[in-house]
């Protein structure tokens, strides 16, 4: 029999416990998703869709990650929650220099006439609805911007927000020099 010490024991099994509740949390999420007709074995699974689901991980102003979700599902420890409604895939550039803040959205599959945005200072709220897509994200600008200078371009799914700054955002931290 392999001897181990009584730490690492206790780390295995910690892992092993976690692997375990991955599964059980896999399991759920596969049984929230399909619809089993009745029967035992032979069983076939339809799953009803589409679904997406995605994040990204960026690093913020602050130096703090931020993550971001998108998609029309959201995990959730009992499986899975659906909404017929998907969050875009939305990201933010700040060009301090230009004195301007871009937003970049994806909206695949719909008609450029569908898209409805709202800007304040502070925030853009992006919805469009075309048959069975429907998209809706409230976005938290990283700067003050003025709503009343934003211009939209709609390309091949993409949706680009250009708006001004309404003041130079205020630099963060100090200046270290490179010896």
């Amino acid at each position: 029999m392999w001897w181990r010490p009584r730490r690492i024991s206790r780390l295995f099994d910690e892992v092993e416990r976690a692997f375990e509740e991955v599964d059980e949390m896999v399991e759920r999420m596969f049984e929230t998703l399909s619809k089993v007709p009745g029967g035992a074995k032979g069983r076939e699974t339809m799953i009803e869709g589409p679904y997406f689901y995605g994040f990204s991980i960026t690093i913020g102003p602050d130096g703090r990650p931020v993550v971001q979700e998108f998609g029309n599902v959201k995990p959730s420890r009992w499986g899975i929650e659906k909404s017929e409604v998907r969050k875009p895939y939305v990201e933010t550039h700040l060009d301090s220099k230009a004195g301007e803040l871009k937003l970049v959205a994806e909206l695949p599959g719909v008609d450029k006439n569908a898209i409805k945005i709202n800007a304040t200072e502070d925030s853009v709220t992006i919805q469009a609805e075309q048959e069975d897509r429907k998209y809706n994200a409230e976005v938290k600008l990283p700067a003050k911007v003025d709503p009343t200078s934003a211009k939209a371009n709609y390309r091949n799914g993409v949706l680009e927000v250009t708006l001004k700054l309404k003041e130079k955002p205020e630099r963060k931290g100090y200046e270290i020099k490179v010896e």
